[in-house]
């Protein structure tokens, strides 16, 4: 076996099992426990594709073809990014992530794509119009109420995420072809529960013990809180977090 590969399985076999998300993240430098793999001047496209039998990866082949748009994110083109595997962190990696499959995908040789295994992956960033976005794995029954990757917005005392989602209108283009439209939910964890907040006033029914306090706040700083725009929601529940009981 060549001695390169053998290190990088042995290197493999010691690592921690999955981390639950619950209780300590280990999806970011700063917000969890995570550690740069050996080697990690290798750590560039050729050496993932290299070792993607050891990530358990599969081809992956798009299967919708003929629906308007694409199933993607932000862009249907490859982004830079980072990504946390079993806690082993990775940059300047070229990834996408599918939103509607919920899968996260990177290039193979030849112009193949790879689908990465979700089991193994912790978290990952990507890079798009300057601006860095950070996403979380949550395992199941780790955060009732949500699944698969999604978008951390904040974290301190609570938590908001935002699970993004792509689905099929059928026949919606001139009555002849399928069409990709977004959807998205935000996620608000306050004392170990999930809440789904639709509006700025399922916010406030949430905290409603401080809700007199939350109400002037916005007016005296004229926020505007919108569904449309899930980071309005940062500045609001920041100050929260920081209220004295």
């Amino acid at each position: 076996m060549n001695r390169y590969i053998y290190r990088f399985l042995l290197f493999f076999a010691i690592l921690p099992g999955p981390f639950a998300l619950y209780g300590i993240i280990p999806d970011f430098i700063g917000y969890g426990h995570v550690k740069p793999c050996q080697q990690d001047t290798l750590i560039q496209q050729d050496t993932l594709i290299k070792n993607q039998i050891l990530y358990n990866g599969k081809m992956w082949s798009n299967l919708y073809i003929n629906v308007k748009g694409d199933q993607f994110i932000f862009s249907k083109e490859f982004l830079q990014g980072s990504l946390t595997m079993n806690g082993c962190y990775k940059k300047n990696i070229l990834i996408n992530y599918d939103i509607y499959n919920d899968e996260l995908l990177t290039l193979g040789k030849n112009g193949s794509i790879i689908q990465l295994n979700k089991e193994m992956v912790d978290s990952f960033t990507l890079v798009f119009t300057g601006k860095t976005h950070k996403f979380v794995n949550i395992q199941e029954d780790s955060l009732p109420g949500i699944k698969g990757y999604a978008k951390m917005l904040y974290r301190g005392k609570s938590a908001l995420y935002v699970k993004y989602k792509k689905e099929i209108a059928v026949l919606e283009v001139d009555n002849k072809f399928d069409l990709f439209f977004p959807t998205s939910r935000i996620y608000f964890l306050k004392e170990g529960k999930v809440h789904q907040i639709s509006s700025k006033n399922d916010l406030l029914k949430v905290l409603r013990e401080d809700k007199i306090r939350i109400k002037d706040f916005i007016k005296k700083n004229r926020l505007k809180v919108s569904i449309m725009e899930p980071e309005s929601f940062i500045t609001v529940i920041r100050y929260y977090d920081s209220l004295s009981r």
